[in-house]
């Protein structure tokens, strides 16, 4: 009788070993004075301030803020056209887009990957993608996990999933409590879809439409696998400007990451319980991959509008007064934002006003 072996269970330690020296570079490129070595060791170690007095952020009562997500099935047009690396980065906006909504500061990141079989060429682009992500977050890849799972996933899938660690001082902790009356809404311009919306978007597209992932969409100017595959947009550094400019006064009043659930739902997470958001439709200009959609799917506005980030990735609630201050340097980071609502005294939630 034939000798088992591990390879023949679908496992090649031979190219798992291959796999893991492709990693090292894209990890350390991310590192900041705060990683501290351990190639080799069993986990990432990270010291919370800067050694050097130039750069210490001298904490006085740090709250550690901890996020997890993943990309969901947006991986499923990754693979169709064998393009892995911006999923990379929309695991790791995922996270630290949700850490910002705190006024953290992303400390570091961590992935996991688990992959049908062993795949080096692949690992290597969807890790070079999250090392790329971090970069843009200004945080560290400090460790992860790659697990060769050959019976749980068919030939060729995976799945991805991250963690983000963070940390802000309490009095700059952003919960929504400061939110009152009045405030004005601005809405930070999304890449497209992001990383929501994926199962209804490729039922509509490949099923009902029967487009391919490399057809040209002339409304587009791109290919329908492209457009879908655009990362999601990395508010950090945005984010970290503006709330470091108002040092004394804090007029952010709220942040809110427009994932599942659309406008509507994510708003109303960060509304105090007699707080109301009345938003402006058409105050805002929708990407065109949205219509697009729609009209393929014959998709109710309501739908979309639930479904769908519908152009606005990220939402501050600010005061009215610094509202275009704040709009100015949004613009010079490169982010088309506009006022897409007011705050009104009234039950919480948030509706079309």
């Amino acid at each position: 009788m034939a000798k088992s072996t591990y390879k023949d269970a679908g496992v090649d330690l031979d190219k798992y070993r291959d796999a893991m020296g492709r990693l090292p570079r894209l990890l350390h490129r991310t590192y900041t004075p705060r990683v501290m070595s351990a190639d080799g060791g069993f986990a990432g170690l990270f010291q919370l301030d800067f050694a050097n007095k130039l750069f210490a952020r001298n904490y006085k009562d740090p709250v550690l803020v901890a996020c997890t997500d993943g990309v969901g099935t947006k991986l499923k047009v990754a693979q169709s056209i064998d393009h892995h690396h911006t999923v990379g980065i929309d695991l790791v906006a995922m996270s630290v887009n949700d850490a910002i909504c705190c006024g953290a500061e992303p400390l570091f990141f961590l992935d996991y990957i688990a992959m049908s079989h062993d795949d080096p060429e692949r690992l290597e682009q969807i890790v070079e993608g999250i090392s790329e992500g971090c970069l843009q977050a200004d945080c560290s890849l400090l460790g992860g996990e790659t697990a060769i799972m050959p019976d749980l996933y068919a030939h060729g899938d995976y799945d991805l999933a991250g963690f983000c660690l963070g940390v802000v001082e309490k009095n700059g902790l952003l919960d929504g409590t400061s939110i009152s009356e009045g405030d004005l809404v601005l809405g930070l311009a999304s890449s497209g879809l992001h990383s929501n919306g994926y199962s209804l978007a490729r039922k509509v597209v490949f099923e009902k439409a029967g487009i391919d992932a490399s057809d040209q969409v002339e409304s587009l100017g791109t290919t329908a696998g492209k457009a879908l595959l655009e990362p999601t947009r990395i508010y950090v550094r945005a984010v970290r400007s503006i709330l470091s400019h108002y040092r004394v006064k804090h007029v952010v009043h709220g942040i809110a990451h427009i994932t599942g659930g659309g406008l509507f739902e994510n708003l109303e997470r960060i509304l105090p319980d007699d707080k109301h958001a009345k938003i402006d439709r058409g105050s805002w200009e929708i990407p065109p991959v949205f219509p697009w959609i729609q009209n393929l799917g014959e998709i109710d506005d309501d739908e979309m509008e639930r479904v769908f980030n519908m152009g606005i990735g990220l939402v501050f609630v600010v005061s009215a007064f610094y509202a275009e201050s704040i709009r100015t340097q949004l613009k010079n980071h490169k982010i088309e934002s506009w006022v897409i609502g007011k705050i009104t005294k009234q039950s919480r939630g948030a509706s079309w006003s």
